[in-house]
């Protein structure tokens, strides 16, 4: 079964995603924040990930950035889900990378809040292929 971290700070659209993952065949890993997501992600090394970006403690962008710049991490596919806009999501990557040598390249999706669940998993799908 392939695996995929949640990482999203509110209650009930951890509830909505993990049901719908379920259902489609695919394990959940649930976390509230991005250290807490840092940590599940080092440790089960899972097939997706769905990054928040608004989150209390540490937020999805710093977690992006260490995804992402981790040699064991950076090939795990990421899907952000955030009621940020994918504009201003795309300008804070562009300013991350000003002057880098090895620039943080973006995800592999981006879906603003509140998320069309049949664009959600589709999206997920095109990603992994299909659950179990």
């Amino acid at each position: 079964m392939k695996a995929v971290l949640v990482v999203e700070d509110d209650l009930h659209m951890r509830a909505f995603i993990r049901v719908l993952l379920e259902t489609a065949g695919y394990g959940a890993i649930i976390t509230q924040n991005g250290r807490e997501g840092l940590q599940r992600a080092g440790e089960s090394l899972p097939d997706l990930i769905i990054l928040d970006l608004m989150m209390p403690e540490e937020g999805g962008i710093p977690m992006y950035r260490e995804l992402k710049s981790s040699d064991r991490m950076k090939h795990i596919p990421v899907i952000v889900l955030s009621g940020v806009e994918n504009n201003t999501f795309s300008h804070s990557l562009r300013m991350l990378n000003l002057g880098q040598a090895d620039p943080i390249p973006g995800p592999e999706a981006y879906i603003e809040k509140p998320p069309n669940p049949e664009e959600l998993l589709q999206t997920i799908q095109h990603i992994l292929g299909p659950g179990v």
